[in-house]
């Protein structure tokens, strides 16, 4: 494991303690499994643990914001963690009803990226735009608008480099670009400063052209990006 993935773990998991004064929200859980787990049965717990916490808080509040589209994040990564077509529909079908009630939320425009690129990742155009509906054209889109609407947070820019280098290791101008533009934004968040971290990692990288370090980092930082 590098320094940078032990530095990654740390810093999610003084996130988790800080927050273990109380109960565990959706975000905390799937921010543990995504990011913080190594173990590929363990992270799925975690997300059906999430995916539980959210039902539990629409049960008393139908109409929360925040547990809808944590709940449509964790059904998708269930679908990605167990190639479930039906997990990976009915998020699809979660987010986009999100992103239509509120058209300017950055989070929800970078998960619908996420879900695209991620079924082009895994399938291949081709099968993912046929089995899912999902295309690559349509996630970066939504990858640029999450960017555009978060435009005061380092998350945004510096995981739309990870998703462009991880992607494309050609692709070393976009990514730089988006690298040094979270480099200089602020990072209110462990995840904002996470990703800010592993996007300034890749500058050097970047910078001499090497698209194959600045993936392996893009990787290793991304979503379940450390389970084996």
């Amino acid at each position: 494991m590098s320094f940078f993935v032990r530095s990654t773990v740390a810093s999610i998991a003084l996130f988790v303690a800080a927050s273990g004064a109380h109960a565990a929200s959706p975000r905390e859980t799937l921010i543990r499994a995504a990011f913080a787990t190594h173990d590929k049965a363990q992270a799925l717990t975690l997300v059906n643990e999430a995916i539980g916490e959210a039902e539990a808080m629409l049960a008393h509040d139908p109409g929360n914001y925040e547990a809808r589209f944590q709940q449509a994040l964790g059904i998708g990564y269930r679908g990605q963690l167990t190639h479930s077509p039906t997990d990976a529909k009915t998020a699809h079908a979660d987010l986009e009803a999100l992103a239509a009630a509120d058209p300017r939320n950055a989070e929800t425009q970078l998960a619908l990226a996420g879900w695209h690129l991620t079924a082009v990742n895994d399938l291949g155009s081709f099968l993912a735009r046929t089995m899912l509906g999902a295309s690559r054209d349509k996630g970066f889109a939504d990858l640029n608008r999450s960017v555009a609407m978060g435009g005061n947070r380092a998350f945004f820019a510096g995981y739309s480099a990870l998703i462009h280098i991880k992607l494309d290791k050609s692709d070393v101008a976009t990514s730089l670009q988006l690298a040094l533009r979270a480099a200089n934004l602020p990072a209110p968040t462990p995840l904002d400063r996470v990703v800010q971290h592993a996007a300034m990692r890749m500058i050097p990288a970047l910078q001499a052209g090497d698209g194959t370090t600045a993936a392996a980092i893009a990787k290793e930082t991304l979503p379940f990006g450390m389970v084996d």
